[in-house]
């Protein structure tokens, strides 16, 4: 087994080469307007720091989110392509998954990334292996009931500490945690998701009302 793992749902262009037991290199670069710039140079460092070639890798492991369309798509384009390429299958892991999986809490708590808008991606966990609820946006005041009193992790609830009283690192997913939870449901005889895009709103980006329609004379 050889996992490269990448995610772009979050501000992190993160990438990690995994082989079912452990990290081989990882990469992570916080910068939510370069994704698409960062990713590819970001794989070739972490196979280059592995001494692994690309036809190396046995399949794709890619975060879909939920998270910004713009940011989002780049990873799992990104990850299709290679599958595609190299004939290997691609597996989706939720974003929040992974944040919940690296920050190793036991007992309930809830995972937020920021959503943009006022608002948070989030779902609650129990312990770091089991989501409780779907992945969810809403504004830090409509959940503060639900999340009132409980750990929280992700950059979400640190931008929220009114809702998120308890609020804590990891800021952002880790691809290496996306991986090593990867490996293990795959040795666990899980299936993982497909790699499609947990898209919870409409894109940012409108057309403008009232534009002018300029036909061809």
């Amino acid at each position: 087994m050889l996992l490269l793992a990448l995610d772009t749902a979050t501000p992190a262009v993160t990438v990690a080469l995994h082989d079912g037991a452990t990290v081989l290199a990882e990469s992570r670069q916080v910068d939510a307007r370069r994704h698409g710039e960062l990713l590819l140079p970001a794989v070739d460092r972490v196979l280059a720091e592995a001494g692994v070639k690309l036809d190396a890798v046995t399949a794709i492991v890619t975060g879909v989110g939920p998270g910004p369309y713009t940011g989002l798509r780049v990873g799992l384009m990104t990850a299709e392509t290679f599958g595609s390429a190299l004939g290997v299958p691609v597996h989706g892991v939720c974003t929040l998954d992974g944040l919940a999986y690296a920050a190793e809490l036991d007992g309930d708590f809830v995972v937020a990334t920021d959503a943009r808008r006022k608002e948070v991606y989030w779902a609650r966990y129990s312990g770091p292996r089991t989501r409780l609820t779907d992945p969810a946006v809403d504004r830090p005041a409509e959940i503060a009931e639900q999340v009132a009193g409980l750990p929280a992790v992700g950059a979400g609830a640190l931008l929220y500490p009114d809702t998120f009283t308890d609020a804590r690192g990891p800021e952002h997913v880790s691809a290496a945690a996306l991986a090593a939870l990867a490996a293990e449901r795959l040795a666990a005889g899980q299936d993982l998701d497909p790699a499609r895009p947990l898209y919870l709103r409409r894109p940012d980006a409108q057309v403008p009302k009232n534009y002018k329609v300029v036909t061809p004379k």
